[in-house]
C-alpha cells in the first residue's frame, strides 16, 4: 500500500505515526480527530508510553483511501453553501452602483 518504512520490513511490526506526522497526511484539527475517534469514524491511537501516543499507519491510509472512494462513489457528505439571503449585512454594493 504506502511507504512502510525501514522497522517494517525488519520486524514484521506495523508502522505507526506520532500525532505531528499524522498532521501532515490527514489536515484535520485535534479536536475533530479525537471526536472521531470517540465516534468510531477514524482509526484510534494508543499509547506506547504513558505520554506516547500513536497511531497505525495502515490503519490511516485506509481510512484515506475509503474516504476518496466514499467521495468519487458521490456517496460522501458534503456541507451545504451558506445561505447568502440570511446575511445581515450585504458586503458588496448592488449592480446598478448606487449605494444603499
Amino acid at each position: 500500500m504506502g511507504y512502510s518504512g525501514p522497522a517494517t520490513v525488519l520486524t514484521g511490526l506495523p508502522r505507526t505515526i506520532r500525532r505531528h506526522e499524522l498532521r501532515l497526511i490527514v489536515p484535520l484539527a485535534d479536536s475533530t480527530i479525537y471526536e472521531m475517534e470517540k465516534r468510531g469514524d477514524f482509526p484510534r491511537r494508543f499509547n506506547l508510553t504513558p505520554r506516547c501516543v500513536v497511531w497505525n499507519l495502515e490503519e490511516v491510509e485506509t481510512w484515506l483511501e475509503q474516504r476518496r472512494q466514499t467521495y468519487l462513489e458521490g456517496r460522501a457528505k458534503i456541507a451545504p453553501a451558506p445561505d447568502v439571503h440570511q446575511r445581515k449585512i450585504w458586503l458588496v454594493r448592488p449592480k446598478d452602483g448606487s449605494a444603499s
